[in-house]
């Protein structure tokens, strides 16, 4: 987690340890690149009203929020100034889908892309516009949905005829009432971003355990799922029946 920031980047205790792994990586990587610049630039797709983005603001990094929501930005231009890092926080409005027309090529450090490849339109202009929004040697932070998770919910709630869809279907989909246009495995994710030109270095489970545990564990032994989280984030099969997969890959 970020010096400093430990605490207050979480919503509570449901938060923290759903996302704790996400920010151990994010952590290191940041440390990583600091030894080359103390202010990163960053930019957060479909970055909504700036859980990731604030903290890191109030890291001292700037960071430029691209998302379709007005009133997500709205809500994180509120929450940039409460926080009293308006100046390090920059809103703009867009798609995804069409975020390389609205940030500089090549002068970010780190670009997140959160729950977002599952719902564009093309996750393949999308990687590609991740890998030319980094300059040499900067990171993507990638969430996706994890397809095996979704199988194994749906048939551990009786749901088997969703199941076999989701089993089947090329795009990991229940049908056209899906919600996602499709999910990911580890395979699949690591080979469209490196169609991108990207290098993955790290894949995590996102959520291992979390979605499963009673919501009374997540209140009171949520400093315990979080560490239960880190532990078991990167070992398969835990990794493999994750909620979600969280790549962080390079551009060369």
């Amino acid at each position: 987690m970020l010096p400093g920031v430990e605490r207050r980047y979480v919503g509570g205790p449901h938060t923290a340890a759903r996302t704790a792994v996400v920010w151990e990586v994010l952590r290191r990587e940041i440390e990583r690149a600091s030894a080359r610049r103390s202010r990163l630039s960053v930019v957060d797709v479909g970055g909504g009203t700036g859980g990731f983005a604030v903290p890191l603001a109030q890291a001292g990094h700037y960071i430029t929020v691209v998302d379709a929501s007005p009133d997500a930005l709205a809500a994180l231009t509120r929450r940039a100034a409460e926080a009293g890092v308006a100046g390090r926080v920059r809103a703009v409005q867009g798609d995804a889908d069409a975020f390389a027309d609205l940030v500089a090529p090549g002068g970010a450090d780190l670009v997140l892309c959160h729950s977002v490849l599952e719902v564009v339109d093309s996750p393949a202009t999308v990687a590609n516009a991740l890998a030319a929004t980094l300059r040499p040697g900067g990171a993507a932070s990638v969430i996706v949905a994890n397809r095996v998770a979704a199988i194994l919910a749906r048939a551990m709630g009786g749901q088997l005829e969703t199941a076999a869809v989701l089993l089947q279907d090329p795009d990991g989909r229940s049908g056209v009432r899906d919600t996602l246009r499709r999910r990911f495995d580890a395979d699949s994710a690591t080979e469209l971003l490196g169609k991108a030109g990207l290098v993955v270095e790290e894949i995590h489970g996102v959520r291992v355990v979390a979605d499963l545990v009673p919501g009374t564990v997540l209140e009171r032994d949520h400093e315990a799922l979080a560490t239960f989280e880190l532990a078991t984030a990167a070992r398969s099969p835990f990794r493999d029946i994750a909620t979600q997969l969280h790549l962080l890959a390079r551009r060369p």
